[in-house]
């Protein structure tokens, strides 16, 4: 019994302090992987000029684009999402990242700029 009881207790030591240095690991891990971003940082603000859902672009009279080192203009962006054409309409101020994926320029995210 003693020794049941023994080994009991040292598999619940070796299973909390296993547990411990996953957690740490992983709290250490996602700090360094994923560290604090300003998710509107890199969002910028523009007017829907038109919306062309048959073809899944935008055209946008944009500011500045600071990820992409482009100055304000209009333009027309292709969408990752259609469904993201569902939310706006001609004259609604927007804010929205654009990338640039295989030399498209594509909106990712698409927010009301209210």
């Amino acid at each position: 019994m003693n020794t049941l009881k023994s080994f009991s207790i040292l598999l619940a030591l070796s299973l909390s302090l296993w547990l411990s240095a996953h957690a740490h690991a992983q709290e250490i891990t996602s700090e360094a992987i994923l560290p604090s971003v300003n998710v509107s940082a890199d969002m910028t603000e523009g007017e829907i000029r038109k919306v062309d859902k048959a073809n899944r672009k935008i055209t946008i009279k944009h500011g500045e684009i600071k990820n992409l080192d482009m100055p304000g203009m209009t333009m027309v962006f292709q969408v990752k999402d259609p469904l993201m054409l569902d939310t706006v309409k001609t004259g609604d101020k927007v804010k929205f990242r654009v990338e640039k994926v295989g030399g498209a320029f594509v909106i990712t995210d698409i927010r009301s700029g209210k």
